[in-house]
């Protein structure tokens, strides 16, 4: 069997990338998605480095504030994230990364999700009707 492909570069819209928007550390929210199951795994920063990185590798990587240091994903725990894509909202201030995850999970507990908590649920009021497939608006 042949093993998959390593991680690459992603193709990247430049203009896109301007419109990111740092904060006054430098640094943007990162969301981290799984690209299969779509469980959001984790939310991390990056810096424009850690963002410069993680296009020019196919890896994320982020900024870690409590360390003040860059960071690749995976490297000490090997639970490493390979990037599909990197989407950013429409103000500009928030990136939507959304990954292969492999190894036993995107958490420092060995856990998938960093989310695995459950802090509160209700019934929620579902909607009357789903946006038409087609609709830019939501695709993937």
């Amino acid at each position: 069997m042949t093993p998959p492909p390593g991680p690459s570069a992603l193709t990247v819209d430049d203009d896109l990338l301007d419109a990111v928007r740092f904060d006054d550390d430098g640094l943007v929210a990162a969301v981290v998605q799984d690209a299969v199951g779509g469980d959001v795994l984790q939310v991390s920063f990056m810096s424009a480095e850690s963002l410069r990185r993680t296009l020019e590798s196919g890896r994320t990587w982020f900024w870690s504030r409590s360390r003040q240091e860059l960071w690749c994903k995976g490297e000490t725990s090997g639970d490493r994230q390979y990037v599909r894509e990197v989407r950013v909202d429409c103000d500009g201030d928030a990136l939507l990364v959304l990954v292969d995850q492999h190894g036993e999970g995107a958490c420092h507990t060995r856990n998938w999700s960093c989310f695995y908590r459950t802090l509160g649920h209700g019934p929620g009021r579902p909607r009357a009707s789903s946006p038409a497939p087609d609709d830019p608006s939501t695709r993937r």
